[in-house]
């Protein structure tokens, strides 16, 4: 990569490399907006950023991936407004670092991303945090306050009401070991992964345009179930704070749609839970089943499944070994999680691929989800 910085900018004087790694969501999916908890792990697909000063007066970065140069002034960067492009992931996150007192000096950037865009890995938390780093420049940030900061960039610059898991596991990632992230706490744990589990992630390699504007309304609709259950509980702040007996009593007198999302925040939270204990136990079987609950969950209360994820999560559950299977990310396209015994991986591949091209045409990609370190610099022997 520095080869390739040469390259393109014409030296190699001071670049260093920082690394930000994608995730995999285990369970507790669109809980962390709700102020719930999730389980996720960063895995080894990751986004890497060569950054080195420049003599010129502009933050200049190019993208591999999109083969496009963005160039702005460093000193006007503070005050840019979004372009609805690629580059305003790394915009809003310089804005936000000059917001917080950190000037942005000239810099040339060249990011390279293994993490697949669209396909519920979070692609954008892992560009945010690693130029994040990169145009901190060794300058330190508080690891809470960078993934704040990156979080904000996405939300009030890019324009997605996300919720903090995204950048947070992209910061605090751990090597073997998911982590329970408390949402409203912002507190966290390891959790380790049972031996005699694995995990892969089947991208559908579909996006539906519906994904950006129901996940919007997603957000709707649970502001909307909290503000119902306030009239009846007038001491809760979030849905993380009902319990799904609670809940059971009066949603018949709730209007349906935001009662079945409530339903589904209200009952993912405490399967999140139950995984957590199910791992510790190493009972595979439960966390299996759990996955399943989970899959059914947000097809069916919070309707964020389509076709393709439908099938391949049943698909999965057909294969020899195969333990579970839900959808992660945000739903409408990207990727199922899938846990199965370590044997069963190989035929899996073959298995899935073939039922999948069968029925839809395309080609899955599948990914190993090892649990990765979070982001960082990387030292290179120059």
């Amino acid at each position: 990569m520095i080869e390739d910085f040469e390259r393109l900018y014409g030296t190699r004087r001071g670049v260093r490399v920082y690394r930000a790694p994608g995730r995999v969501n285990l369970i507790g999916e669109h809980t962390d907006y709700n102020l719930g908890f999730v389980l996720p792990i960063a895995v080894e697909l990751a986004c890497f950023v060569a950054a080195a000063p420049s003599g010129g007066s502009s933050l200049r970065v190019f993208s591999e991936d999109h083969q496009e140069a963005r160039e702005w002034l460093a000193g006007d960067i503070g005050g840019v407004s979004p372009a609805g492009h690629w580059s305003d992931y790394v915009a809003g996150v310089a804005r936000e670092l000059v917001r917080v007192g950190f000037s942005i000096p000239p810099q040339n950037l060249l990011i390279r991303s293994s993490v697949p865009e669209g396909a519920g890995l979070s692609s954008s938390a892992a560009l945010e945090v690693a130029c994040a780093l990169a145009l901190l420049a060794g300058r330190h940030l508080e690891p809470l306050e960078l993934a704040r900061l990156c979080r904000r960039a996405e939300v009030e610059f890019v324009g997605t009401p996300c919720g903090i898991m995204d950048q947070y596991v992209a910061v605090f990632g751990r090597r073997q070991a998911a982590i329970r992230i408390d949402c409203r706490s912002l507190e966290h744990e390891a959790v380790p992964l049972p031996a005699g589990s694995e995990f892969l992630a089947v991208n559908s390699m579909v996006k539906h345009t519906l994904a950006h504007s129901a996940y919007k309304q997603r957000t709707e609709e649970c502001a909307a179930a909290v503000e119902w259950l306030q009239r009846e509980f007038p001491e809760i702040e979030s849905l993380r704070d009902i319990s799904p007996e609670t809940l059971a009593a009066v949603a018949d007198r709730m209007p349906p749609v935001i009662a079945r999302r409530a339903r589904h925040v209200v009952t993912e939270n405490e399967r999140v839970s139950r995984f957590v204990a199910a791992c510790c136990k190493g009972d595979l079987q439960a966390m299996g089943e759990l996955l399943v609950a989970s899959h059914r969950s947000l097809a069916n209360d919070y309707e964020v499944s389509c076709a393709e994820l439908n099938f391949l999560a049943d698909a999965a559950l057909t294969m020899d070994g195969v333990l579970g299977a839900r959808l992660t990310g945000g739903g409408f396209g990207g990727s199922v999680v899938c846990m199965m015994l370590p044997e069963a991986a190989r035929r899996f591949r073959e298995r899935m691929i073939a039922s999948y091209e069968k029925q839809f045409g395309l080609t899955p990609a599948i990914y190993d989800c090892r649990p990765s370190a979070g982001a960082g610099e990387i030292e290179a022997a120059l």
